[in-house]
């Protein structure tokens, strides 16, 4: 459908962005309605209006009643910048693991190929190395827009990006003609009141992305993939450890003085190419088999991919930081049960003389989450420092309540600031301990009550490190 635009500088649905020759757009939100600020955008100019019902404003308003205002929102932006989603091919991922070191992953291979290729998700917006922090995994539609129009003026080929379920279920992905759609796995996660109901309607939202999708890439050994495959408009090809048309075999791990890693044969059309990655567990293998796939449906040669894998790198995915040189430090993203299970898992089977875990649970939402990091902490750690992850308005002591709760016998200290929590970790480790700080990765802040106060994870281990570094005169990296 299209819209009389003329006259338009810039389509906004924040009133405190509005001005002169802005369309304002009111979006329905869990905690506010745009409409309740129609007035405040008309007195800073805006003159042009979407909105579900009326709005009282003077009659020099022009208000456009729509059914869906997040669905006139992704089609006016997608007007207004002139379609940039037909310029580029753009590869979407959803599943409640591994969306984002997928994503970062494609986009370097594609990047080390000769190509430009930028990335949307969690992590940010990278579009020739620059980077812009997003607010969510999967920005509104008028920032995908937006954004999509930067790619390409900026000669971006690609763009691949992460497809959270509340971006299906609000409409942030409508109009968007995606060149691949992947699909990693699913399992219970973001069930509450205020994002999914109930796991079905999770389940859905996710395979919405499959619709769009000329391509579709799915994990075939996931239970509900049946779902995603019978969503596919397009054609399908699936990944999985034993069948499916890209198929792993000889799967080994392997390691080094900075890597823990995986090695396999992946197997399609009859054709086998080794395989390696820079980081441990059966997850890594099921991510590069969706790399190495969705490279060479794009028509990426096979041994181009399989040379650039290895050094591939996710800021806050199994990150190993060289902190003490008797003990090893890795910062992993792992915030609910399931992610944090398989990477404790993973790290047992590496035979540490101690494995420790660090982590909290998000306040305000996803409650069920206390009490499965707990017991993934229970049945593989060998010592559990519980602690703050952006408890938000919450008490953080009472969330730690409820995860000391469920850790069984298993011996844990508590501190609710994160940062004495880190320094905890630093200097009560041993030689040959294992500590793992989940939940945080990539994320440089704690959200505290309304507001992100700036936390690095990495500079205070390091610090901390370097601390204990010169009082035992060992050598330890530099902050940096």
């Amino acid at each position: 459908m299209n819209y009389d635009l003329s006259g338009i500088v810039d389509i906004v649905y924040d009133s405190r962005k509005a001005k002169e020759n802005t369309a304002f757009v009111c979006l329905v939100g869990a905690a506010s309605d745009g409409h309740d600020y129609a007035k405040a955008a008309y007195e800073k100019g805006s003159r042009l209006f979407f909105a579900q019902r009326e709005l009282g404003l003077p009659c020099d308003a022009k208000v456009v009643i729509c059914r869906d205002t997040r669905i006139a929102l992704a089609e006016i932006s997608r007007q207004f910048f002139a379609y940039p989603d037909k310029k580029l091919k753009i590869i979407g991922i959803t599943g409640t693991k591994g969306k984002t070191t997928t994503s970062n992953m494609i986009a370097q291979i594609i990047n080390n190929c000769g190509k430009n290729a930028a990335v949307i998700g969690t992590n940010g917006i990278y579009i020739n190395g620059e980077h812009t922090p997003t607010v969510n995994t999967t920005p509104e539609s008028n920032e995908l827009y937006r954004t999509f129009d930067k790619m390409v003026k900026a000669g971006c080929d690609y763009c691949v990006m992460e497809v959270s379920s509340q971006a299906v279920k609000l409409n942030r992905i409508h109009g968007i003609e995606f060149e691949i759609g992947v699909f990693t796995n699913l399992s219970p996660d973001h069930i509450s009141d205020i994002e999914h109901k109930t796991y079905e309607e999770y389940r859905e939202c996710k395979s919405g992305l499959f619709a769009r999708s000329r391509i579709s890439v799915i994990n075939i050994d996931d239970d509900d993939s049946p779902y995603m495959v019978e969503a596919a408009k397009g054609e399908v090809y699936g990944i999985s450890l034993k069948k499916g048309d890209f198929s792993a075999e000889n799967i080994q791990k392997y390691s080094t003085s900075s890597v823990l890693g995986m090695s396999f044969m992946c197997k399609n059309n009859g054709v086998s190419v080794e395989l390696k990655t820079s980081t441990p567990g059966i997850y890594s293998v099921y991510n590069a088999l969706t790399v190495f796939s969705v490279c060479r449906l794009l028509g990426f040669n096979a041994v181009d991919i399989a040379k650039h894998l290895p050094h591939c790198r996710v800021n806050g995915r199994f990150e190993i930081v060289d902190a003490l040189p008797y003990a090893t430090f890795i910062i992993d993203y792992a915030h609910n049960g399931i992610s944090l299970e398989s990477v404790l898992r993973t790290l047992k089977e590496y035979d540490p003389s101690r494995l420790t875990v660090l982590f909290g649970s998000v306040g305000e939402r996803t409650q069920m989450r206390r009490k499965e990091l707990a017991e993934a902490a229970a049945k593989f750690a060998d010592l559990a420092i519980v602690t703050s992850d952006n408890p938000g308005a919450e008490d953080p002591e009472t969330i730690i309540d409820e995860i000391c709760l469920h850790l069984g016998d298993l011996p844990y200290v508590r501190y609710a600031e994160r940062e004495k929590a880190i320094e905890y970790a630093v200097n009560s480790a041993v030689e040959g301990d294992v500590i793992l700080l989940a939940g945080k990765g990539h994320e440089t802040y704690q959200l505290i009550g309304k507001e992100k106060v700036p936390f690095c994870e990495r500079d205070i281990l390091i610090s901390s490190a370097n601390k204990i570094g010169s009082i035992l005169n060992v050598g330890v990296k530099p902050n940096r």
